[in-house]
């Protein structure tokens, strides 16, 4: 084998993984949106034959012979070459042990979960789905073993979403949550006597996707290349490269503000994928550098910003044009504090600042328990009730508000949840270091992100899947994550919404 002739096989085996993968991607967006409900066996029959071709693509011999070459020539290689090689590597080792029948077997059954949940969660079922729960959780467990025989199997699945990150780490993470916010949260619901509006009306569907829309564009979403459809679960999703986007958007008619959040977070997310370097497209590094990186992002438009008083100033007529019923008696101020306003609920998508993290923590126990077999699926809707009661207060009275409100785990996403959190503290941090050289609120004050938007290209977007996180914070923001300092940040920022 030569070596030029390995770079071309190289080049043109990257852009075959990219179209089956864009084919793969289109066909669970149709089934997340606008796919009629009758059609999941024809979906499943053509995800097979993808799916099958995929794996074969990312660890057949023919690719492996081709890896192995190039990691030996590796210092004849581009940067760029040599990253691609080693993450194609890296997944290689991560399901070489894997038969790739049981893979693709495990593909479908995502696929049927999925589908399943939707049923299951309109007829308040936990049933429905608890058998899937089962298989998904055995065969990540038995995946996790067969890769990792003497390992903890939740390792495996959380450097599926991070590169290098612990179960300690985790646990430190969520032990530091556990202390200092659920007092602060019954501080707020008890002692505090400052009286906020909750956001509660009638807001047709169409004035909210006006509004997302508008939030899309405000923040320089390029939207000739990012298409948004409703869903049952908001999602954001790249079709074979970042020139194609999708958002999946879900309304509730009751509250706007969800929708309104949502979409930020996705405009977060669509923003740093779709600011890679062109060069990336089609490649193995065509994707953000992790889950984290992708997560701070999503946190920094949706909380940082779009949570602060600068812009809900400055969006304020919009909304009051938009929802002039309920805005009339509205104050920018009224509304800022509406949408800090900290009351313990059911659904994780819907929470405040505070208390997602308690909803994000008790997921966290619980699949590492599940995946661990210390926890059967049988007990878990039982289990969940019992750590909502602790840590928020609350009755879970049913299914649908209840274990059924998320579909992470129906499409395989266990060790997701973390990255939530964590992208939360990597987001506190970057902007912060941002805050050294830009005007953070100044800028969102005039409603113009072209400052914001171009230092978060220079020093996380453009990298795409080049650098590590930990690499892009330590070489391009130059700043370390910091949970104790961005727990802190929260408790000021409440206390002084709630003059405690």
């Amino acid at each position: 084998m030569k070596l030029e002739q390995a770079r071309v096989d190289f080049s043109l085996l990257q852009k075959k993984i990219s179209a089956y993968k864009h084919a793969t991607a289109l066909i669970y967006h149709d089934g997340e949106t606008t796919a009629p409900p009758d059609t999941l066996d024809n979906r499943l029959r053509a995800l097979q034959v993808l799916n099958d071709e995929l794996v074969r693509l990312c660890i057949g011999p023919e690719t492996m012979e081709l890896l192995h070459y190039l990691e030996e020539n590796q210092y004849d290689l581009t940067v760029n070459e040599r990253r691609a090689v080693e993450y194609m590597l890296q997944d290689y080792n991560r399901r070489k042990n894997i038969p790739v029948d049981e893979y693709v077997r495990y593909e479908q059954l995502l696929i049927e979960a999925q589908d399943a949940w939707h049923k299951a969660r309109e007829n308040n079922d936990f049933e429905d789905i608890r058998p899937f729960l089962e298989d998904i959780f055995n065969t990540s467990r038995h995946f996790a073993l067969l890769d990792r025989p003497n390992e903890d199997p939740y390792l495996y699945w959380l450097a599926n979403y991070e590169e290098g990150l612990s179960v300690e780490t985790c646990d430190q993470i969520f032990e530091m949550i556990k202390d200092g916010i659920p007092e602060l949260v019954k501080e707020i619901t008890e002692k505090s006597k400052v009286e906020i509006k909750k956001v509660d009306g009638e807001f047709p569907v169409s004035a909210q996707e006006e509004l997302a829309l508008y939030i899309l564009d405000l923040f320089g979403v390029n939207m000739n290349r990012v298409g948004l459809a409703f869903a049952e679960h908001s999602f954001t999703t790249q079709l074979g490269s970042h020139f194609d986007e999708r958002i999946g958007l879900n309304y509730t008619k009751r509250d706007f503000t969800s929708s309104m959040y949502s979409v930020m977070h996705s405009a977060g997310h669509i923003l740093c994928d779709m600011g890679q370097a062109d060069n990336l497209a089609y490649t193995a590094l065509d994707g953000t550098a992790s889950m984290v990186i992708l997560e701070s992002q999503g946190y920094f438009y949706e909380n940082i910003i779009g949570k602060s008083r600068e812009f809900i100033e400055y969006i304020y007529p919009e909304l009051h044009d938009l929802f002039p019923k309920y805005m009339k008696d509205v104050t920018a101020d009224d509304f800022y504090k509406a949408v800090n306003r900290v009351e313990p609920g059911l659904i994780r998508a819907d929470s405040d600042e505070l208390t997602f993290m308690l909803h994000t923590m008790i997921r966290y126990e619980l699949e590492k328990a599940m995946l661990r077999q210390d926890l059967p699926v049988k007990e878990l809707p039982d289990t969940w009730r019992d750590m909502y009661k602790k840590y928020l207060g609350l009755d879970v009275t049913n299914h649908a508000e209840g274990i059924l409100q998320d579909i992470h785990w129906l499409f395989g996403g266990i060790g997701y949840f973390p990255t939530y959190v964590i992208g939360n503290s990597f987001g506190f941090s970057i902007a912060n270091k941002m805050r050294e050289t830009i005007d953070i609120e100044a800028c969102v004050s005039e409603g113009d992100f072209s400052k914001i938007n171009e230092w978060n290209h220079e020093r996380i977007w453009k990298h795409g899947g080049v650098y590590t996180s930990s690499e892009i914070m330590k070489k391009f923001v130059g700043a370390s994550p910091d949970n104790t300092a961005h727990i802190e940040y929260l408790k000021n920022k409440y206390k002084e919404i709630y003059k405690l």
